[in-house]
């Protein structure tokens, strides 16, 4: 497939965990906190009750903290759970993408370097693979 002429390419573009990926931790959160109430013991209470709370917040931030990351020729957005940060592209030091191997799986990365401040997004939370999103947000950067 041949790549999109440049005056074709996106001034824009957001990245935000997939929807499937937060309906399906909403409805296994609902099944844990389910199966904790009807739990006969106290342990099993316990861990039934704090795996579903932990599903739900998951599921709760991924909704309300959409979208995760946004660029524009401008600017990068990143949304936290304390506001959202603006990263102008001349403040912005570095943008990288991590990768470790570890028992045979790799992990990847986005790392957005900016006054002093280290930004970790991962695959998930980006709901693509890092290396596409490096490439995307350098296409942003320098063709417009």
């Amino acid at each position: 497939m041949d790549p999109a002429p440049a005056d074709q390419l996106p001034a824009y573009a957001e990245w935000f965990p997939r929807p499937v990926e937060t309906w399906l931790a909403a409805g296994f959160g609902l099944l844990a906190v389910a199966l904790a109430l009807v739990a006969g013991d106290p342990v099993g209470l316990f861990l039934f009750g704090v795996a579903g709370l932990g599903l739900l917040l998951l599921a709760a931030s991924d909704l309300l903290l959409r979208p995760r990351l946004a660029a524009d020729p401008e600017e990068v957005r990143v949304r936290t759970l304390t506001g959202t940060r603006r990263l102008p592209w001349a403040s912005l030091e570095r943008v990288d993408v991590d990768q470790h191997e570890r028992y045979g799986l790799a992990s990847r990365a986005l790392e957005l370097e900016a006054a002093g401040h280290l930004i970790v997004l991962s695959r998930r939370s980006l709901g693509a693979d890092p290396r596409d999103v490096a490439g995307d947000l350098a296409r942003i950067r320098y063709t417009s």
